[in-house]
């Protein structure tokens, strides 16, 4: 018999990754279970019993909300010392205060009834308000009030948030799942942190002059692209708009001008079109073309001397004399040339308005004679017709 041969080598280990070298199997961790899940907290988890000192925050309201909070009062209390706490409504002073008891048992509960008589001071109903006392509501206020200096344009853009007939607002509280109440120079809303973040870049982005319909678009998309399980994985950047400036800077339109005029002055390409028929193929299906087109720079005599100085505002004052008057006379010479243009456009304005009372020239009707006449002359050229055909 043969003997048998020497036994194969045992297989080499495979390399261990440096970033798991001292990672573990965790047999009871597994996949059912939610990592992000908030516990409700109850009083057995307070073990070190009541709390030593008291903690309280006190919150201003106008004076409008006073007849809405003393008939909602009572409501407040009963839902506040469900969990330990004590609310104080002051109508001299103006405030609400909220303080820890010694039935409290959450610690985090007087900040959850901070943000209650906030919202409550904001113009949010109780029933909406006390929401907040959940663990997975939270809110944030958005003061807007300093993002915009011009009044007349902070109005126009916070109307753009509730648009009309608050579809708008509407739209942003089925979108993102929060509630939102514009009022005064902040912006209340509530629901859950993640959704809190998409409100606050659209209402930031719209007091920068960005509509919100553009966000309410991209959310739509994104709404639709999560309901597809095998994009989970996958970038959603192709899928989503994106928007470009309509309004070009100076150095934009700088380069636009020069890439016109380096397109319409170059020589033929290889299909035989100059620069300028290009521009004049292209513009038939492109509008941009068409307008690039229209423009056209007028050429400038090349001269080697330098322009004449222009006069300065201090010549043009010392050759009409204004230079020497006094200040009341220059304030007397500024108002009087004010009130002269205020006269000459108003003038012009009324004759605009006296042209819609001018009645239109009216052609008169045709008398019996001139009926005739035109009767006569078409039986004539009924005439001339027949005899052509036959």
């Amino acid at each position: 018999m043969s003997e048998p041969g020497p036994s194969s080598p045992p297989p080499a280990p495979a390399p261990v990754n440096k970033n798991n070298r001292y990672r573990k199997d965790k047999p009871w961790d597994t996949d059912d279970i939610d990592h992000w899940k908030i516990d409700p907290f109850t009083a057995n988890d307070n073990k070190a019993g009541p709390f030593l000192e008291e903690s309280s925050f006190a919150i201003l309201f106008p004076k409008y909300r006073e007849q809405y909070l003393r008939e909602s009062w009572s409501t407040l209390t009963t839902i506040l010392q469900t969990h330990g706490v004590a609310c104080v409504l002051d109508l001299v002073q103006g405030s609400m205060t909220v303080k820890t008891t010694r039935k409290t048992y959450d610690p985090y509960i007087i900040l959850k009834a901070r943000d209650v008589i906030s919202l409550l001071a904001r113009g949010v109903p109780v029933a909406q308000a006390v929401k907040v006392l959940q663990d997975e509501m939270a809110c944030d206020i958005i003061k807007i009030g300093g993002m915009v200096r011009n009044k007349e344009r902070f109005v126009k853009r916070r109307q753009r948030i509730v648009g009309p007939n608050g579809s708008t607002l509407k739209a942003i509280e089925l979108l993102t799942d929060c509630y939102v109440l514009v009022q005064g120079n902040t912006v209340a809303a509530m629901g859950k942190h993640k959704n809190l973040k998409e409100v606050r870049r659209i209402v930031v982005d719209c007091m920068k002059n960005i509509h919100p319909i553009y966000r309410i678009k991209e959310l739509m998309i994104r709404r639709e692209l999560m309901k597809d399980p095998k994009l989970a994985t996958e970038s959603w950047d192709r899928f989503l708009p994106q928007f470009k400036k309509r309004n070009l800077t100076t150095a934009e339109k700088t380069a636009k001008k020069n890439r016109h005029l380096a397109g319409s002055g170059g020589p033929s390409d290889a299909n035989g079109l100059t620069g300028s028929n290009q521009i004049a193929v292209g513009a038939a299906g492109n509008p941009e073309a068409s307008r690039e087109k229209e423009y056209k720079p007028k050429k400038k005599v090349y001269t080697p001397f330098p322009p004449p100085q222009q006069p300065s505002k201090l010549d043009k004052q010392l050759a009409s004399g204004e230079y020497f008057l006094k200040p009341k006379e220059k304030e007397a010479l500024a108002r009087k040339q004010k009130l002269e243009d205020q006269n000459s456009v108003s003038d012009k304005k009324r004759v605009q308005r006296e042209e819609a009372f001018i009645a239109p020239a009216e052609k008169a009707a045709p008398t019996i004679e001139q009926r005739k006449k035109r009767a006569k002359e078409g039986e004539g050229e009924g005439e001339k017709k027949k005899r052509k055909r036959t």
